[in-house]
């Protein structure tokens, strides 16, 4: 072989060697990632969130028709007390006198009473022989029914004294704890205008309600005996359960937010849910199990320079290190997770969340642009 052709067969085998390191080098430049996520099988469930705060079913506020002087006080909070449980008296004295100023004028009326009985039957007398008109007659008689409408009146005034006597014993009207004490020994209560609240008294602390508000957008997928999930800040580790009882129709609008009232029943055995804690509701409206779950955020993802219309719900798995197209139909969602009603995917599917391809040639380039020496 010449030196002519050993001299071109060198400057071939250098040009190749050149020509794939440079291949070689520029796709090394260019690497291609994708953050993916395994298509797996699970439950998913869509729930509405709100916060309430926990009462007990039946709650009780035992009031005086009254006035006066609390004298005893028999019970404080926390008491289990029993029906007709004395919880505190009032001082008596004053209704004790009125009721001695009932019975008397009661005395006085029968008196006179006895004494129109009399009167009218000696006109009775009179008047058949004679000896009087029957103008006086009249009069005798219509003396006799003054008389008994005034008994009639002051036997009412005694049963009214005596009614008021026993409001000065102040009872409990059901068997429960007392849960608030408003009164102390010595104060007076008025009871001019409005009852006044003594003691409020929860009837059975093991069944409480939880009393929540709901946004009317979400109101709509809310039913009677959805199961509901909720936590308080004192258990916090721990998840409690409930059953929605009714939704109320009445609404509230606050800050131009309409929300209605969602009366969820709690089983409270322990007795260590108490009146006033705020609950965190999470009422379950619909719930799949064993459904294929896709990540919301493959939904999101778009190869670049690739447009998909609105309506139509396209998802992209990795095959060989590039992205295939996928069309499926959606189920519910829970805010991580969508369910799949159809679609062309398998479980351990690679679906991509993310491109993470980075081109370092612009990045060294970007990098060199970016030096510049300052001047002085």
């Amino acid at each position: 072989m010449t030196r002519t052709a050993l001299f071109w067969l060198a400057i071939l085998i250098f040009g190749a060697a050149g020509a794939y390191a440079y291949w070689h080098w520029h796709n090394s430049m260019h690497i291609v990632q994708y953050r993916t996520e395994p298509l797996a099988k699970g439950s998913i469930i869509q729930a509405v969130s709100a916060n309430g705060t926990l009462n007990p079913v039946v709650l009780v506020n035992v009031g005086t028709q009254i006035s006066g002087v609390i004298n005893k006080l028999n019970v404080d909070f926390n008491d289990r007390v029993t029906k007709n449980q004395v919880l505190a008296e009032i001082d008596p004295s004053l209704i004790n006198a009125q009721l001695e100023q009932s019975q008397a004028s009661l005395a006085n009326t029968q008196a006179s009473l006895k004494l129109a009985v009399a009167n009218a039957q000696r006109a009775q007398e009179l008047y058949a022989q004679d000896y009087i008109a029957r103008s006086e007659l009249d009069q005798a008689v219509q003396a006799l029914a003054v008389a008994r409408a005034q008994v009639n009146a002051a036997i009412g005034l005694l049963k009214r004294d005596k009614t008021n006597f026993g409001y000065t014993i102040i009872k409990s009207p059901v068997s429960g704890v007392v849960v608030s004490r408003s009164v102390d020994i010595g104060q007076t209560v008025a009871a001019s205008f409005t009852t006044p609240t003594l003691f409020k008294i929860a009837q059975d602390l093991k069944r409480m309600q939880i009393d929540t508000s709901v946004a009317e957008a979400d109101v709509g997928g809310v039913r009677s005996g959805q199961a509901v999930s909720f936590t308080v800040d004192a258990y916090g580790d721990r998840v409690f359960n409930g059953k929605v009882r009714r939704v109320r129709l009445d609404s509230t609008v606050l800050q131009n937010v309409v929300t209605y009232d969602v009366v969820v029943d709690v089983d409270n055995p322990e007795e260590i849910l108490l009146p006033g804690m705020t609950a965190f509701v999470s009422i379950v409206i619909n719930e799949t199990v064993d459904t294929l779950k896709l990540p919301l955020a493959a939904l999101k993802f778009r190869p670049n320079g690739v447009t998909t219309p609105q309506s139509s719900k396209t998802i992209y798995r990795l095959v060989d290190n590039k992205a295939q197209s996928i069309p499926v139909q959606l189920g519910i969602a829970d805010g991580k997770y969508v369910a799949l009603k159809s679609g062309d995917l398998q479980v351990g599917d690679a679906l991509i969340l993310e491109d993470l391809s980075v081109d370092k040639s612009k990045l060294q380039t970007g990098a060199k642009d970016n030096f510049k020496i300052k001047p002085f």
